[in-house]
């Protein structure tokens, strides 16, 4: 899946972007306060996707 994708994915879900650091991106779910991180490759893995998903208690794609 394209990282831009991906990411217009958490922004629906309300996942807002803490900071930005040299290998990643960190976001934080507002609703129950947990955060992850998200890699700048151009390409992500559905699992890692899901994975991502799962740790922010969002919906998966």
């Amino acid at each position: 899946m394209k990282r831009t994708e991906f990411l217009k994915h958490l922004a629906l879900h309300n996942c807002t972007l803490v900071r930005e650091g040299a290998n990643h991106f960190i976001f934080i779910n507002p609703i129950n306060k947990k955060q992850t991180t998200v890699g700048r490759h151009q390409e992500l893995s559905n699992l890692l996707c899901k994975k991502i998903c799962k740790q922010l208690d969002i919906p998966s794609i």
